[in-house]
């Protein structure tokens, strides 16, 4: 999953939601990337993101329904107000991909839709996971090698 967090301190809201996954009954947080500062991508005249990408384990009988509910908890209970879509926010938690699942419903789309789009969740994402296929058979590396982006330390550019 990948999380952000552009409001307050983003470091702190990361750490937070990752507590709060970690807690959830069935989902153990396995691994977690570098913290990465990337330029907003739809709505320019923000504050710049912090983003990082976890990987979770879940037990058997959490379904991909079961975290995205919990994740819109952590959400709330953090503080997100969804008041302007690609606005600023305290924190968003995306589920990006759930095993080799593809789920295509009103309330949830695996393999998130605007992953393979998006810097900023492929270059943490190769971090903790570089042989990554996805489920129509793409490798992580191929599907980043076709975007134009930039890495400069911590900070990412697209």
């Amino acid at each position: 999953m990948c999380l952000g967090s552009n409001m307050g301190d983003t470091d702190a809201n990361l750490a937070n939601a990752i507590a709060a996954i970690d807690s959830l009954e069935g989902v153990s947080v396995s691994e977690t990337s570098s913290i990465f500062r990337t330029e907003p991508q739809e709505k320019k005249d923000q504050s710049w993101f912090a983003n990082q990408v976890v990987s979770v384990i879940c037990s058997e009988y959490v379904t991909a329904y079961d975290l995205l509910n919990n994740l819109l908890k952590i959400e709330n209970t953090l503080g997100r107000v969804r008041d302007e879509r690609f606005g600023p926010r305290v924190i968003d938690l995306d589920v990006l991909l759930f095993g080799n699942n593809v789920i295509e419903s009103e309330d949830l789309i695996v393999p998130h839709p605007r992953m393979t789009e998006r810097a900023f969740v492929l270059v943490p994402l190769q971090e903790i996971a570089p042989q990554l296929q996805f489920p129509d058979g793409r490798g992580l590396e191929d599907v980043l090698a076709n975007l134009e982006y930039r890495v400069d330390a911590d900070q990412i550019w697209q």
